[in-house]
């Protein structure tokens, strides 16, 4: 037994409460703060229906549960079934499969309900149960025996309590670590065939966790698996950390802590930050150096937290603040070793977390800023804000970044989180919470020895970052690139804001395809907080296609609402894209394969006023439409097409080619007859005003009441250069 010794019981405990005496059916397994996992027949009995009942339960029922955690009064809560994996008897078996259920909770867990850390059952495992009660008497160990299939059997010895009713759906916590191994589902019954009572002693089996994996997964909840934490085999196959690296960090730590009483001292608050427990008697006044070092390299926000306390006692200067500099350089180098201690995590994770609620469009935007030369988290470029779910895991991501670039000269550089936290607090309305962020950054600077000088070149970066007024939004870009031939109706997008003097501001949007009704939303959300941030709301949507996409009807793509965002039965607030804003289509790459067209394209615009060419009967073909443009049209700058839809994708490629800035059709036409459903439009009325005209006539034809003859107008605006970054490039996944 070492100085450092963990709890006997986890921190919480988490149970599913009967309908009608309020007594637990079962325990369960906090999968996040939003999730729990337990098995369904817990859920059938704490609604009273038969245990192995495998219909999913109809109606939105509430389910009663309760955290229980050690030292606090127990908080109760409700929660919806979100996953149902129903049990699946075996034929002429005991024991049953599946016998799964997610539920997700309409509050927040508990700040000291902490997740669980899932790892692999493998035979031998020593495992602790506890009753759904929560009460500590009622732990039960065991061990994880022959894998049968899916589940797998436990047997424990003849002492101390036995897993029974009111331990299904509780975690089976690994004796050896913080990790659970699987879920409880239920004792082998005395006298079962073909077992005897006297083999059945003490024999439950378990669902292992690479079972609930699996079944999760069939059951279409990656997303909730995304969010669980898992311990990789190799890490747990590692016993320590190498003899190198304690033998490295031993005398460091002797040059500091040589006198026991400090040792213990220190060691005694590195014990309580951690979660740790110490020795209460004098047999054993100190942690060897050895085991110090040890625990150093092993628990991630150990060193952190020490040198946390060492900092004050070392002082800025002299050779115990180089020694504490070596121990610090050494954890940087170690994979387990974190950059923040417990302390410091915790409040930078309450601060953002804060600012996420407050304004979810900063954090992203600061970091874009802030670690441009960075590749960013994905939860802070799938979207414009930054969900308060995700917080913690952006702050665990880029504690792994490296340093941020620059640096005072003999100074370390600022790391990446660090330079954040500056910009976050250069930016944010609140004046209390830039202090405190200031104040925060400037403790973990001091701290990690970071001079005072480079910390200041940061938040000046930071500062002029901020003061900097970006000109007035007036547009959202899109560009948009079929996901591919076996999903056509899905789609890759980029978004930038494009200002009035030109600049464009990249906007983080998720890796993957897109239904088009995702993206509507998205560009909505987009110009929404660009209004909030700026006060300018963009009233322009352009859309960057290739020559295959001028057929995408994005303009009917549904933009959601605020209040449809909330509230998903009031989808019917929602406003198509095209009424919402003036939507138009580019094409820069037909207009870029010619090399004359960008050069006609200006010309026209400047000399072509309010000249339109109508393309009827008389004039589509694609010889005939080339010598109008040629001329006597030379200088039109618009084209208004009309026919059947076979030809006026050549003909759009004609005037695109041609350097006609400004084409007008409609979409569902299906031959000339159509040309008078476009006249409402006035397509060859004043050419400034067309595209608000036109976003009023979408307006009021894409509504319930509007006829299924209605025009559906397409609009290609080309109007000066635009300077994107270069277009998607698809890898081949083999």
């Amino acid at each position: 037994m070492g100085w450092f010794s963990r709890p006997a019981a986890p921190v919480s405990h988490a149970a599913l409460l009967r309908e009608g005496d309020r007594k637990a059916a079962g325990a369960a397994a906090l999968l996040s703060p939003n999730h729990l996992l337990t098995c369904a027949h817990v859920v059938n009995d704490a609604v009273g229906r038969d245990l192995l009942c495998a219909e999913r339960p109809t109606g939105e029922t509430l389910l009663r549960i309760a955290f229980h955690g050690s030292g606090r009064t127990s908080q109760h809560g409700w929660a919806r079934l979100s996953v149902w994996v129903a049990p699946e008897p075996r034929s002429g078996d005991v024991v049953w499969d599946g016998d799964l259920a997610v539920l997700e909770l309409e509050e927040t867990a508990p700040e000291w309900a902490t997740p669980v850390v899932w790892r692999d059952m493998t035979e031998g495992l020593e495992l602790r149960a506890w009753h759904g009660g929560g009460l500590g008497i009622t732990y039960a160990d065991t061990v994880a025996g022959f894998r049968d299939g899916p589940g797998c059997y436990l047997d424990g010895s003849l002492t101390g309590a036995a897993i029974g009713p009111g331990y299904s759906g509780g975690p089976l916590r690994v004796k050896s670590d913080r990790t659970v191994a699987g879920l409880a589902i239920a004792q082998v019954m005395p006298g079962q065939d073909p077992l005897r009572a006297q083999e059945t002693v003490r024999r439950s089996w378990a669902v292992p966790w690479q079972t609930v994996r699996e079944r999760l997964t069939r059951a279409g909840a990656d997303d909730i698996l995304a969010g669980c934490e898992v311990v990789a085999p190799d890490h747990l196959a590692c016993t320590g950390p190498a003899e190198d690296s304690v033998r490295q960090m031993v005398p460091l730590l002797r040059a500091l802590l040589d006198d026991t009483a400090r040792r213990a001292d220190h060691c005694r608050h590195l014990a309580a930050g951690l979660g740790l427990e110490a020795p209460s008697g004098g047999e054993q006044p100190a942690p060897t150096l050895d085991e110090l070092a040890t625990l150093l390299l092993t628990e991630e926000r150990a060193l952190a937290t020490l040198t946390e306390s060492l900092t004050p006692v070392v002082g800025g200067h002299g050779g115990d603040r180089t020694t504490l500099n070596g121990l610090l350089a050494l954890g940087r180098v170690e994979p387990a070793v974190r950059l923040l201690s417990v302390t410091e995590h915790e409040q930078l994770h309450t601060a953002l977390l804060k600012v996420a609620v407050d304004e979810p469009e900063l954090i992203p935007r600061a970091a874009q800023e802030a670690l441009r030369l960075l590749e960013l988290p994905e939860a802070l470029t799938r979207s414009p804000r930054l969900a308060e779910k995700d917080v913690d895991a952006v702050v665990r991501a880029l504690e792994e970044y490296p340093d941020g670039r620059g640096a005072t000269t003999g100074s370390l550089p600022v790391p990446a989180l660090l330079r954040l936290a500056e910009f976050v607090a250069a930016a944010v309305a609140d004046p209390d919470r830039r202090w405190w962020l200031h104040a925060w950054c400037e403790r973990v600077t001091g701290r990690l020895g970071i001079s005072t000088a480079a910390l200041a070149e940061r938040r000046a970066d930071a500062e002029a970052w901020a003061a900097r007024v970006p000109a007035p939004v007036t547009q959202v870009i899109v560009r948009l690139h079929r996901a591919g031939a076996a999903d056509p109706d899905r789609f890759l997008c980029e978004i930038w804001l494009g200002h009035k003097d030109g600049g464009r501001t990249a906007v983080g949007t998720p890796e993957g395809p897109m239904e088009p009704g995702e993206i509507g939303r998205l560009i909505r959300q987009t110009a929404d907080g660009s209004e909030a941030a700026s006060g300018h709301a963009p009233t322009r949507v352009d859309v960057v296609v290739k020559a295959d996409g001028l057929d995408i009807p994005v303009d009917q793509w549904d933009a959601g609402s605020v209040l449809g965002d909330l509230f998903p039965d009031l989808a019917e607030l929602s406003t198509p894209l095209g009424g919402r804003y003036q939507v138009a289509l580019r094409c820069p790459d037909m207009t870029g394969s010619v090399p004359t067209a960008a050069s006609e394209m200006r010309r026209r615009w400047a000399v072509g006023g309010d000249r339109a060419l109508v393309v009827d009967e008389s004039s589509h073909d694609i010889m005939s439409l080339h010598k109008l443009l040629d001329e006597p049209h030379r200088d039109t700058a618009r084209v208004v097409l009309h026919g059947p839809p076979e030809r006026r994708q050549q003909l759009l490629h004609v005037c695109l080619a041609m350097g006609v800035p400004v084409v007008l059709w409609d979409r569902d036409a299906g031959s000339h007859e159509d040309a008078l459903r476009m006249d409402a439009l006035d397509p060859t009325g004043p050419l400034d005003k067309l595209p608000r005209r036109l976003q009023e006539f979408r307006m009021s034809q894409y509504t319930a009441s509007a006829s299924d003859r209605a025009a559906r107008p397409a609009l290609i605006w080309e109007e000066g250069e635009l300077a994107l970054p270069g277009p998607l490039r698809l890898a081949d996944p083999q």
